[in-house]
């Protein structure tokens, strides 16, 4: 499969925690002039990412909300999928369907979900929503998942479990349907076993941090195995198999004419001192992940440890590590670069053309 391009839509202005003005504004009109341009220039998406305080700029800071923001990208983009992030804790499952079946009907089918269960205490506190223990949180996910798919495939539906009870939902329109697309792609992360068992069996693609096509592999095979288990257990009960995962990564992009470049933007972008703006956010991510590896404080300069992908370098030094990465199964690359905007135009006329 040809390696698609994506990149994180930058709602909290930026992405480095030591740099405080990036020169892409949490706006409206800057994402919107983001959305537009990267079509033209080939990428295929876009996730929107949803908190409702800023993770990067500290939490005194502007960010965008996720949700009316993709309604309005939906209206003015053509071909960009927009992947919006949604926190089960935040959203009643029925009402989010019925407002994401919407949105997908604006954007004509290029509607798709990023689920994620929440691991800011401090945010949930703030807006007065329930925080969940960690495997809490991915029971919670699990029943959510059956209520918006229910809603959206069935004519009437009613579900009764641990945390949701609905009776007799009507949800029309449906979102767009097509042979090749019964719903909106569920994307989802998590390294814990209790976030891969559910993925398995409940989502269509698996989105991982940023990490070396050596550590993505193993990754990648191990979910594999667990699709298929789960697939056979699904036509062994409903006499449908599961269509096979596809596979997402974060990354973090520097590309420039010399190598020695390169490092130094490296360099002037990983400097973070404990008593930046977002260093409480950091810790409170990972006292409430359960993650496979430690965190460095240079992994934390940008999030979702998109330094590790390894794409920083020459235009022909990154254009071969994103074929190792393509080999090992990865399909979508999930950019983050500063500033957004130009940083994605140099990789797009530099990097793209020498991979495909």
């Amino acid at each position: 499969m040809t390696m698609r391009y994506g990149y994180w839509m930058p709602v909290f202005g930026g992405w480095l925690r030591n740099v405080q003005d990036e020169g892409m504004e949490a706006s409206w009109e800057y994402s919107r002039q983001l959305a537009q341009r990267s079509e033209d220039i080939g990428y295929s998406l876009t996730l929107i990412a949803e908190l409702f305080l800023n993770d990067i700029k500290g939490i005194d800071a502007p960010s965008l909300e996720a949700w009316s923001t993709a309604a309005a990208l939906a209206a003015v983009t053509e071909r960009l999928e927009l992947m919006v992030a949604v926190r089960p804790t935040f959203h009643q499952p029925a009402i989010l369907a019925k407002q994401a079946a919407n949105i997908d009907r604006i954007s004509n089918g290029r509607l798709s979900l990023n689920v994620v269960s929440s691991w800011w205490r401090d945010e949930a506190r703030r807006y007065g929503v329930q925080f969940d223990e960690h495997d809490d949180r991915y029971a919670r996910t699990e029943d959510w998942l059956k209520v918006l798919d229910g809603a959206w495939r069935s004519p009437r539906f009613s579900y009764e479990g641990r945390y949701y009870r609905t009776e007799d939902t009507i949800l029309e329109p449906k979102p767009v349907s097509s042979p090749t697309r019964l719903r909106p792609t569920i994307y989802a992360g998590g390294e814990s076993e209790t976030a891969k068992s559910l993925i398995a069996r409940s989502c269509d693609a698996y989105v991982m941090h940023g990490d070396p096509p050596e550590r993505i592999a193993p990754k990648i095979a191990d979910m594999r195995r667990r699709r298929a288990d789960a697939s056979a257990a699904a036509e062994a009960e409903t006499g449908q198999a599961l269509p096979p995962l596809t596979f997402g990564m974060a990354a973090y992009s520097i590309v420039r004419d010399t190598e020695t470049k390169a490092r130094e933007e490296l360099q002037r972008i990983t400097n973070v001192a404990p008593d930046s703006a977002g260093y409480g956010n950091y810790q409170d991510f990972v006292a409430n992940s359960k993650l496979d590896q430690q965190l460095s404080l240079e992994d934390y300069s940008v999030s979702n440890r998109g330094l590790r992908a390894g794409l920083v370098g020459t235009p022909e030094q990154v254009a071969e590590r994103v074929r190792d990465l393509e080999e090992v199964g990865v399909d979508l690359l999930l950019l983050q670069c500063s500033p957004q905007l130009e940083e994605m135009e140099r990789f797009a006329a530099e990097v793209m053309p020498l991979v495909s």
